[in-house]
């Protein structure tokens, strides 16, 4: 009787993880639903990153340039067990590198011939946070034991937790066990920048589906949780939208599908497809929810949002010195102020991460000031609700001295 209670919880204990769950749409759901400002501001800056004018822009850049982002991993354990070993987490950024900059050793076996055309270095690398937000030296791991009765899914940015690092300068990790046995990991997408739940802004993420040594777990022990969970910090969807075949993720390359892969099918498969093809559905797309051997790429399409994110909504981490002390021309730095969402009908955000900026003048085409409000954070919040809709432009400063300007839409 013994052995056929163990033998039960262990059968149990593989079916529990045996699919795939991201919980960012449900994430945002709560958001969402909590706060109808907050549900108008989210819309608009997913219209934004997913504007052709500016995917197009992202993809069709003069010149090549990598960004290197910061990372800060916050381990929360409940016993010694979980207590990821450094090995484990420098595994888990060594595998974003790889499917980020297409390097994975897996692309050609597991990508068909058809697709692999479409595959995309995103342009995008991962390093260990070399300096914290004070300025202080860290490997970009910090550790805290937890209670046992701590709920990590809800409460991991928290005191009882560890708070965010300066989320305009990092990405943070947070990785520990979670109550839900059925969840593996989610990120919050970039229309949460700059708003009041910032201070949760990053990757959650389960210690089993965590890098490929350690704790990890197959079928999700090659780090691809990590992959796709960041795909949506950077705006990515998951290929089937919101599953009804009229609404996909957005991105002219990614097949439509109205439903999810939890299983390594067979090259081609049009089980889910919204229009079946001979090519069928991109299963094996890190946005997908198939067991992590059988994803292995991103598409030109994805990066175009990627990048759009990068140039909007996460311009702030282009510019972070956090693992490397960064020399940028004053030029360079009045680039890197990002203004969006744009169409906007409700508030926009300035984000000027790497020159200061003190005010901005808001002027109707008949030149016409009709607003002006003063800049004192990396990221600032512009109401404009009650101006008329029409074209606006704006005039961005320093001490007097103007900085940029730019054309604004009021919906």
């Amino acid at each position: 009787m013994k052995k056929i209670i163990i033998v039960f919880l262990f059968v149990n204990s593989i079916v529990a993880i045996a699919q795939r769950t991201c919980h960012t749409n449900d994430k945002m759901n709560e958001l969402i639903q909590n706060n109808p400002e907050f549900k108008i501001h989210h819309e608009e800056t997913m219209d934004f990153i997913r504007n052709p004018n500016n995917t197009n822009a992202a993809l069709n850049r003069s010149t090549s340039v990598v960004y290197t982002i910061p990372v800060v991993v916050h381990v929360l354990y409940k016993n010694a067990a979980q207590n990821v070993s450094e090995a484990q987490i420098l595994s888990q950024i060594g595998i974003l590198n790889a499917d980020y900059r297409k390097t994975n050793t897996d692309f050609n076996s597991v990508v068909p011939t058809a697709f692999r055309p479409l595959g995309a270095d995103f342009e995008l690398a991962f390093c260990m946070a070399t300096q914290k937000p004070d300025g202080t030296a860290t490997n970009g791991i910090e550790r805290k034991s937890v209670a046992s009765s701590f709920v990590f899914e809800n409460q991991y940015y928290t005191s009882a937790g560890l708070p965010v690092w300066d989320p305009t300068k990092y990405l943070n990790i947070w990785v520990g066990r979670f109550t839900d046995n059925t969840l593996l990991g989610f990120a919050y997408l970039p229309s949460i920048v700059g708003t009041s739940y910032a201070n949760r802004d990053g990757l959650c993420i389960g210690d089993k589906f965590f890098g490929n040594t350690g704790t990890a777990q197959a079928p999700y022990n090659k780090g691809r949780t990590a992959t796709h969970e960041i795909g949506h910090y950077f705006g990515l969807d998951h290929p089937w939208g919101d599953g009804n075949c009229d609404a996909d993720d957005g991105v002219a390359d990614t097949p439509a599908t109205y439903d999810a892969y939890y299983d390594c099918v067979s090259f081609p498969n049009n089980t889910y497809m919204c229009s079946p093809s001979t090519n069928g559905a991109m299963f094996m797309n890190y946005m997908d929810y198939v067991p992590d051997a059988c994803m292995a790429f991103f598409t030109a399409g994805q990066k175009a949002i990627a990048q759009a994110t990068m140039n909007g909504p996460r311009a702030s981490l282009k510019t972070s010195n956090g693992c490397q002390s960064l020399n940028v021309t004053e030029q360079e730095a009045i680039q890197s102020i990002a203004i969006y969402p744009n169409p906007v009908s409700q508030f926009f955000m300035i984000t000027s991460p790497q020159i200061n900026v003190d005010y901005v003048e808001i002027f109707s085409t008949n030149g016409q000031m009709v607003k002006s409000q003063k800049l004192d954070e990396v990221n600032n919040k512009i109401y404009v609700d009650n101006l008329e809709t029409g074209v606006y432009y704006l005039r961005i400063y320093n001490e007097n001295r103007l900085l940029k300007s730019d054309k604004l839409i009021k919906k």
